[in-house]
């Protein structure tokens, strides 16, 4: 992603924009600076990897400023384009936000002086705040995460396609998973299988892919008969991430025990399809699935039951009961029940990506469930 073409519509990015500003004005907010990246991408379209630093402004008015890394975005959802230089002679700058600060400065300093301005405190560098003066800062993190819950149809496009790369690797996995075969094999094969199917490369890979324990970062080591192998592979495509999970038998023989808990595991998938609507809080849909899954014949389950994905491979809502989340219409949640125990060498985890709807959640990515092939 070069941040050239536009990731994103946008025009939907003018009503997020719009969404913005009305949040802006309960808040009597006269500006919001962003300078996460998936925040720029979120109100702009456009998005740039973690070596530059792109800007993006939104006044009150509604006007839209982009700082952009050497050269304009094209067709971006902002009404003043500008650049930095981000590199000298193809090296990059180690002052990258500096120069981009500058930029947003000179911007400010041919219009009306800001007394309140939203910035992301998790994120908003102090080359930034120096520029504001003296206004009042707000913490503006809440706001943009509450509003990107809810996906628009570019996003949930993106994500679709995230899914299907998810799909393309599991399909893939069926293939090449096997006693003696190594876990860095396995790895390569299931970013290959992703990148065919994006048709460019991806934006992260996440997630497991260590076979015989509960999860971690491939190893040179090989598979063993008897394993079970949980892969929960997150492709992210443009920025928008899937987490998906299915969970094999290594040598396609599983156990008694094994598909004893598989079974009680996708009954707990169909427990949250039965049960998830608009307005039902995800605690009560934890609390029914931690029931079921405790009456397991083996193993137990003590982690959270889903989050929400998008820009962020964790965000709201949170299936857990540490959140009181709602769930709402438009949401995108990532479900994945399991059990563990050493018996089962090491445990089954299964993982759906959904939409939620008026009438209840859409699968994005139908991927088979069993153990075997």
């Amino acid at each position: 992603m070069n941040g050239v073409e536009p990731l994103l519509d946008p025009a939907r990015c003018r009503e997020r924009q719009a969404r913005v500003a009305a949040r802006m004005a309960k808040r009597s907010l006269d500006l919001v600076v962003l300078a996460t990246p998936e925040h720029v991408q979120y109100l702009t379209g456009h998005r740039w990897d973690h070596r530059f630093a792109p800007l993006a402004a939104l006044r009150a008015t509604g006007e839209v400023l982009l700082v952009c890394p050497d050269k304009p975005a094209e067709r971006p959802a902002a009404d003043d384009v500008r650049t930095y230089e981000a590199k000298w002679r193809s090296t990059l700058r180690n002052d990258q936000r500096e120069a981009a600060a500058a930029v947003l400065g000179d911007w400010l300093a041919g219009r009306p002086a800001c007394r309140r301005v939203g910035v992301e405190f998790s994120a908003c560098p102090p080359h930034v705040t120096r520029r504001l003066g003296d206004a009042v800062l707000d913490d503006i993190d809440g706001d943009l995460l509450a509003l990107r819950r809810r996906k628009d149809a570019d996003e949930l496009a993106l994500l679709e396609r995230a899914a299907a790369a998810a799909a393309a690797m599991h399909a893939r996995a069926r293939e090449v998973v096997a006693p003696g075969v190594d876990e860095l094999t396995v790895f390569s094969a299931l970013q290959a299988a992703a990148v065919a199917e994006c048709g460019e490369m991806l934006s992260a890979t996440g997630n497991d892919y260590a076979c015989g324990v509960r999860g971690g970062p491939p190893r040179p080591r090989r598979c063993l008969a008897g394993e079970l192998y949980i892969l929960d592979l997150g492709p992210a495509y443009r920025g928008y991430f899937a987490d998906t999970c299915r969970t094999l038998a290594v040598d396609r023989r599983p156990t008694d025990g094994q598909l004893a808990a598989a079974e009680r595991v996708c009954g707990a998938l169909a427990l949250v399809e039965q049960r998830a609507r608009p307005g039902v809080r995800c605690r009560e849909i934890y609390a029914e699935v931690q029931g079921w899954l405790a009456a397991a014949p083996v193993g137990s389950w003590s982690s959270h039951l889903g989050h929400g994905i998008g820009l962020s491979v964790h965000e709201a809502p949170h299936l857990n009961p540490a959140w009181d989340d709602v769930l709402a219409e438009g949401e995108v949640i990532a479900v994945e029940p399991a059990l563990y125990d050493p018996v089962l060498r090491s445990g089954i985890r299964i993982e759906n990506d959904y939409v939620v709807t008026a009438t209840g959640l859409r699968n994005l990515a139908p991927i088979p469930l069993g153990l075997g092939d």
